[in-house]
């Protein structure tokens, strides 16, 4: 009952509510009992209105001045295409990423929650996977009591209903994953962004001390 009691009225914090997976992981919290209030980050407001929701119209590169958080969650992403350049894409997936991590835990917040990628890997010969890794291990080094990392393969969802561009390739192999899905091992199979949302939220609100990786094959139905 006391651990109950405790985790009621949370507050959360969310940057990239506006992405595939951002916008489940708001629905998500808005619809859970245990989180008091939702705070949203971003370039500019949110649409949606709830009475839990609070939008925040900032510069991620310099956040400050945030209300007390208790969960973080961040699922900050783009694309070096949609960037425009390799270092426009390590401002967006690591530096942004990290600067709202630090903001948070500078309010208060103890758990954090990301979206990263499958082949993240800070020895990488891939940029992308290479920026993914050292964003990792780099909210790894802050000492958050527990870090949650989500680590999906192909997303599955449809970007042009949120205003963005397709990514290259991404609609044939959405296509060929669905086909071959029995075929395919669960790690590489495409996933649904609200399994990946609800997976995430769920593991931050057990609060495992240290890291945790989820991989994409046991968020798969969650």
């Amino acid at each position: 009952m006391e651990a109950a009691m405790a985790d009621h009225g949370r507050v959360a914090l969310v940057a990239g509510a506006t992405g595939l997976v951002g916008q489940e992981i708001l629905a998500t919290l808005l619809a859970d009992e245990s989180y008091s209030a939702v705070h949203c980050v971003g370039r500019r407001a949110l649409a949606q209105q709830h009475p839990k929701l609070t939008s925040h119209v900032v510069d991620l590169a310099a956040l400050q001045g945030l209300p007390q958080i208790d969960d973080c969650f961040i699922a900050l992403g783009t694309t070096i295409k949609v960037a425009g350049s390799q270092e426009a894409f390590r401002a967006i997936d690591l530096q942004a990423v990290e600067a709202v991590a630090l903001a948070a835990k500078a309010s208060g917040a103890t758990k954090l929650g990301v979206v990263s990628a499958m082949g993240a890997n800070s020895h990488s010969s891939v940029f992308y996977n290479r920026i993914k890794g050292e964003m990792e291990l780099s909210l790894a080094r802050m000492g958050f009591k527990s870090l949650v990392i989500a680590r999906p393969s192909l997303i599955d969802g449809d970007r042009s209903a949120l205003g963005q561009a397709g990514r290259s390739g991404e609609g044939m192999g959405l296509l060929l994953a669905r086909r071959l899905r029995a075929l395919i091992p669960a790690n590489y199979r495409a996933i649904a962004a609200g399994d990946i949302a609800h997976a995430l939220i769920r593991q931050v609100k057990t609060g495992t001390p240290g890291v945790m990786t989820l991989m994409s094959g046991e968020m798969q139905g969650g």
